[in-house]
């Protein structure tokens, strides 16, 4: 896996490395959901004001969100990544033989702001984040309540398999095994 980190803003957790955290997340991600290849992942860490431009550019909404995923791929049903096994090339990076599976945009502002009004540690609000994002990554949505159930379902698994609860205000790496 090759694990791309970026930040335009000046971003302190309490209790955890960034970096660390949010690979070992999306690592966890992949293997939990039986990710046939290598992968690559990017994310940026802005504050709100930069989400928001994005959120103004990508999506026509002015006003800063907490997370933005910007899938490369194309799926015929979220988590089926069977259609790789056509090993289209624009799939895959050249250099490196990896699915190129997208961008994950955080803002670390909302994962400060939101930890507090939640009450859970801003290290439970980035993994979740993280999760939240991959699962888009791997072709999956929230628009229509069915596809919202699954989701949330997943993210909780994904969570609790990591042993990041709600409660998790620890700041302590406790990431299980799939």
């Amino acid at each position: 896996m090759s694990f791309y980190m970026e930040q335009t803003a000046q971003a302190s957790f309490d209790g955890f490395v960034c970096e660390e955290l949010a690979e070992s997340v999306v690592d966890f991600c992949l293997r939990h959901e039986n990710f046939p290849f290598e992968a690559e992942v990017n994310l940026t860490l802005v504050d709100d004001c930069g989400i928001q431009e994005m959120n103004r550019t990508y999506r026509q909404i002015d006003r800063p969100t907490d997370v933005l995923s910007f899938p490369m791929l194309a799926y015929d049903a979220p988590g089926d990544f069977s259609f790789l096994k056509q090993e289209r090339e624009e799939d895959f990076n050249p250099d490196t033989g990896e699915v190129m599976l997208g961008d994950i945009v955080i803002s670390a502002d909302k994962v400060k702001e939101q930890a507090a009004a939640y009450g859970h540690s801003e290290r439970r609000e980035f993994a979740f984040l993280i999760v939240h994002s991959m699962l888009h990554l791997f072709g999956y949505d929230h628009m229509e309540s069915a596809e919202a159930a699954v989701m949330e379902e997943k993210q909780r698994q994904i969570l609790d398999a990591m042993d990041i609860g709600r409660d998790d205000a620890s700041g302590k790496e406790r990431i299980g095994q799939s």
